[in-house]
């Protein structure tokens, strides 16, 4: 009988250790829960908070947003101009030609037969035939001036064959076969454009570092007028932060508000940047339209998109973001409780 209690009373008993863990592993959890949930709920107050002391002074803080949107918005348009002047000359492939200006006297079937030699030639990829009647067109069409050429008594353009070699990164082979174009009967005058192509993309690559070495240099500038402000708000609540300090909170719980701060401040000077941006594109897209639509083009000014929106924005908050954290880093270890 003793036996028959003593394995009857076993399982009661694990049971009743059993339960002590089983409660502690729950409360663990919930306590984990519990302190993400009062941590996210303090994330929400700061935020409001820092929204409403935003707008509660409206001068100075569009002041200071106003103040980084013109240096956001600086390079911001240095860079949206290299990309409408890139979308500009899409429609030009950017690869070295050579137009070869035939003699005015030229038969067509000698012209035909010495396009064919160039069309056999592996160092050439394409060869294009531009009669003197095309060219003409084209020169009146580009020009606008049809009704002066109209008086001319004969066509003064000559037939020009266009000529696109297949290595263009080999100067010193393309300027060979310049030399021996240029020795041929039926050859006037050769041109070779690779001196455009190395200029473009000069021009194009100068105006990059010119926009990356300016951001880099505004974006410095954000940093420390966000630095500053911040600096003006933690001296304006040093009595707050002693007394937060005195009943126990860290430094990671006074730095936060000020935190929100940046990102606020950041935001909304991105979001006046982009708005900089769209109302110059649209003051400019009138007269550039004018001026393309002047020479027979369709070119329309493209102005900031989604994504200078979003790229505008993020990075001004998280410009903001750094700029508060270098001030609250610096500024909060010197305010301590006596």
């Amino acid at each position: 009988m003793k036996h028959t209690q003593s394995r009857a009373q076993r399982p009661a008993s694990s049971a009743t250790e059993k339960r002590p863990r089983s409660s502690g592993a729950v409360a663990a959890r919930t306590g984990i829960a519990d302190r993400w949930q009062s941590w996210l709920n303090h994330h929400r107050q700061v935020a409001r908070e820092s929204l409403r002391r935003f707008f509660a002074t409206p001068m100075a803080s569009a002041m200071t947003a106003l103040v980084i949107a013109i240096a956001l918005a600086l390079p911001a348009a240095l860079q949206l101009g290299l990309s409408n002047f890139q979308r500009a000359v899409a429609g030009w492939d950017g690869q070295p030609q050579i137009s070869v200006f035939l003699n005015k006297g030229a038969q067509k079937a000698a012209i035909e037969s010495f396009a064919a030699k160039l069309r056999s030639d592996p160092a050439i990829a394409e060869v294009t035939y531009i009669s003197p009647e095309d060219a003409l067109a084209e020169f009146e069409q580009a020009s606008g001036l049809g009704d002066l050429l109209v008086g001319l008594d004969a066509n003064p353009l000559p037939a020009v064959l266009l000529l696109r070699p297949r290595d263009t990164r080999d100067s010193d082979k393309l300027q060979r076969i310049v030399e021996n174009l240029r020795e041929h009967a039926l050859s006037d005058s050769v041109v070779l454009d690779l001196a455009w192509v190395q200029r473009l993309t000069q021009l194009t690559e100068l105006g990059q570092r010119l926009s990356a070495g300016l951001a880099l240099l505004l974006a410095l500038g954000v940093i420390l007028v966000v630095v500053n402000t911040i600096r003006l708000h933690i001296e304006s609540r040093r009595e707050e932060i002693l007394v937060v300090k005195l009943v126990g909170g860290t430094n990671a719980f006074v730095r936060r508000p000020f935190l929100y701060s940046g990102l606020c401040y950041g935001a909304f000077g991105g979001l006046l940047a982009w708005c900089l941006l769209l109302g110059a594109v649209l003051l400019l897209s009138g007269p550039i339209s004018g001026l393309s639509s002047s020479y027979g083009s369709s070119y329309t000014l493209a102005g900031p998109g989604l994504s200078y929106f979003a790229g505008l924005i993020g990075g001004a908050a998280l410009l903001g973001l750094l700029g508060a954290w270098l001030a609250t880093s610096r500024h909060l270890r010197e305010i301590e409780p006596s």
